[in-house]
Formats: structure tokens, C-alpha cells, sequence
């Protein structure tokens, strides 16, 4: 009996993670951005305030590429200024998508770069 108490309670707890994540993810709205040989395609964006998920493409780099975003204003060569969770969760190889965590974006300004590809860091998100 305790076993099958055991196993209910492991069974609630794993559905209840699943619901959370799910919930998590439909949340999350998507911002696509597309990476071509040392640029990106989509130069400004607008957006409101909330959460986003960063899906990020690799079009023919012809290596892999990756995702940084920084507050506008902040040393973009500094790692502590990067906004972490933007990271993708795996670097984009050629030819694939890759997505970062989920990403609360707040009114200001941010910039974004690939130091892999590498790309000007004068690409910007303006959150309103």
C-alpha cells in the first residue's frame, strides 16, 4: 500500500512539472530572428512588455551560431551584462532553429549580437 502511495504521489508530481512547463511555454510569445553570414535579417524590433522565447535560425553561416542580448547602454563585452536566460540552449548549427529560455522583457531598450557569427551589436529590441 505505502508503494502504490508512492507511486500516485511520483505520478501527481511528474503531470504536475509537465502542466507547468506546457503552461510555461504558452505563455511565452516567440520571437523569430534569422542569422545569415556576419548579420542578422531583422535589424530593429518592437515589442510589448512580457514574456519571450527567442527562436533563433541559422540560414547558411556555414558554422554554428549563437544569441546575446544586453540592456542598451550596458558593455556588451562583459558576460555579466548579458541577459542569460536570451541564450540559446544549445549553439544553432547550420541549417537549424534553436530556442533560449523563457525571457521577461521590461520597457527599455535591448541590443542584440552573435559573438559566434559575428554579428554588429547594433541590432535592437525596444520594448513599449
Amino acid at each position: 500500500m505505502k508503494n502504490l502511495k508512492n507511486a500516485i504521489a511520483l505520478v501527481a508530481l511528474l503531470v504536475g512539472v509537465v502542466f507547468t512547463s506546457n503552461a510555461q511555454d504558452k505563455m511565452s510569445k516567440v520571437i523569430s530572428l534569422e542569422q545569415t553570414k556576419g548579420e542578422f535579417t531583422q535589424k530593429n524590433l518592437t515589442v510589448a512588455p512580457g514574456t519571450y522565447v527567442f527562436e533563433i535560425a541559422n540560414n547558411n553561416v556555414g558554422h554554428d551560431v549563437g544569441f546575446v542580448l544586453v540592456k542598451k547602454g550596458q558593455d556588451v563585452s562583459k558576460p555579466e551584462n548579458h541577459i542569460k536566460t536570451a541564450y540559446v540552449t544549445k549553439s544553432v548549427a547550420n541549417g537549424k532553429t534553436e530556442k533560449s529560455n523563457a525571457t521577461v522583457l521590461e520597457k527599455g531598450e535591448y541590443v542584440y549580437f552573435c559573438p559566434l557569427n559575428p554579428t554588429a551589436t547594433d541590432n535592437t529590441i525596444t520594448v513599449k
